[in-house]
């Protein structure tokens, strides 16, 4: 005798997918353990990994900080060549083997800004440019300065066009920067160095009217007189 078939209900059979997939997930753990346990190994490492570069940067960020306080006394007093070497008598590391052991941090970049300064100071010019060109920290003043930097190196060689843009430049970074008037004032004078009087009587009466306090404003009238006469 034929009994009725019974009616399998929405319920059994979501239980008895829930059931399929289980299995079918346990036996593909089961027959490819090795590779997710070596996986999952992988993972903590680099996790671990991270972890312990980020600790690193952490603590040669404080190292480089704390040295920087010490050495940034001789900058401050104009003593650039030993603020560039240190003063090992006096436990003051100088700027340059802070920049070599922690240029990578951001107090490793502000190094590189006063390093690069003190190279300028002591009429070494190259090795300054190489630094204001390397700075990649994320202070916008300083980004200012490194800029200005450069510019001033390209000024020294006598290439105007590439002076200009550099100082140009500089005074975009942030309108707050108290030195934005000088440094367009100098975008100005290397326009005249190149002839272009038109762009720089524009630019200096700019600088009059939108840095009407500044001490450069002074300035300004003596080369307005040379591009207008």
């Amino acid at each position: 005798m034929l009994t009725k078939k019974k009616r399998i209900s929405k319920k059994e059979m979501k239980e008895d997918k829930l059931v399929t997939s289980y299995y079918s997930a346990y036996n593909y753990f089961l027959e490819n353990q090795a590779r997710i346990l070596i996986g999952l190994a992988a993972v903590a490492l680099v996790i671990v990994a991270i972890v312990l570069i980020s600790n690193k940067r952490s603590n040669d960020n404080l190292a480089a900080a704390n040295q920087l306080a010490k050495v940034v006394t001789l900058y401050e007093s104009g003593s650039f060549q030993e603020a560039i070497d240190g003063q090992p008598a006096s436990n003051i590391v100088g700027l340059k083997s802070i920049v070599e052991n922690y240029g990578s941090t951001e107090n490793g970049e502000t190094a590189k800004i006063y390093l690069a300064n003190a190279y300028t100071f002591v009429n070494n010019l190259d090795e300054a440019y190489k630094l204001y060109d390397d700075y990649s920290g994320s202070n916008k003043l300083f980004k200012s300065t490194a800029l200005a930097g450069q510019a001033s190196y390209f000024e020294s060689k006598n290439e105007y066009k590439k002076a200009a843009d550099l100082y140009k430049k500089a005074a975009q970074i942030s309108a707050g920067n108290p030195s934005n008037a000088e440094y367009l004032l100098k975008t100005g004078i290397n326009l005249m160095k190149l002839g272009k009087n038109e762009e720089a009587k524009s630019l200096f009466k700019e600088i009059k009217n939108d840095y009407k306090f500044s001490p450069v404003v002074q300035e300004i009238d003596r080369y307005l007189i040379q591009v207008e006469g």
